[in-house]
């Protein structure tokens, strides 16, 4: 793996570790499709479809972009200015991936989402995680559709997922991936939806939408909840 010529955030404000890189490359490795999502995959067929006979290999890639030293990060922009960003956490014996949302305008980014033993999430809804899948804006470490989506997919939780999700997964799983069978994987995926399955989302009294998982910070009555005023940013930053 080599880094690319383009820069990573110097620094992600409120949040520690790094040094970063960034390898946009990377997004073009089935290998690295595999070990992203694998988390996704609870079930032993969904697992079965997305790992494959490269399961070992896919999973020693991931491992390595954990446990270096230099730590791997995609960004994916937003309106306003604003970027998502997908760390690869490699702290060593705390290892795993975050989500964070941050705007110029904030003192700190938000952690939506941490992919690891002890998940916290989900942090995006279906309507937002392709909204900006689907934003067209230029810049970040893809511009496309496919791979913003399954980048952010971990991250995901919903259990109003429209008609029409499947072939969207599926289309994306096709477009960067090689699995063999890309609808039905896509279909355990949206059933399955990661550690914590599907979560429900409403409108707060703001107006602004929240969940109810219970390891989700945009859940108000959760142990790791956010305060309403963080809440309603998170959630007018995302809006569709």
């Amino acid at each position: 793996m080599t880094d690319s010529a383009a820069l990573p955030p110097a620094l992600i404000p409120g949040y520690g570790g790094g040094p970063f890189r960034h390898v946009p490359g990377l997004l073009d490795d089935q290998l690295f499709w595999e070990g992203h999502l694998h988390t996704c995959a609870q079930e032993e067929e969904a697992e079965e479809l997305l790992l494959g006979a490269d399961g070992a290999e896919a999973m020693r890639l991931h491992n390595l972009l954990l446990g270096g030293e230099k730590w791997p990060v995609f960004s994916v922009p937003l309106a306003g200015g604003r970027r998502l960003h997908v760390v690869y956490r490699a702290f060593a014996e705390d290892e795993g991936v975050d989500y964070l949302l941050h705007d110029p305008g904030w003192e700190s980014a938000e952690l939506l989402a941490a992919d690891e033993g002890h998940f916290t999430g989900p942090g995006l809804s279906w309507a937002e995680l392709v909204a900006v899948a689907d934003n067209g804006l230029p810049g970040g470490s893809t511009d496309d559709r496919h791979a913003r989506l399954l980048l952010l997919l971990p991250a995901f939780g919903d259990d109003a997922v429209p008609a029409g999700a499947e072939d969207r997964v599926a289309a994306a799983l096709r477009a960067r991936t090689r699995v063999g069978e890309p609808e039905r994987l896509a279909a355990a995926l949206l059933e399955e939806q990661g550690p914590c399955g599907p979560v429900h989302w409403t409108a707060a009294p703001r107006g602004y939408r929240t969940n109810d998982g219970e390891y989700s910070f945009r859940n108000p009555a959760g142990a790791y909840a956010r305060d309403a005023a963080r809440l309603e940013r998170i959630a007018r930053a995302l809006a569709p």
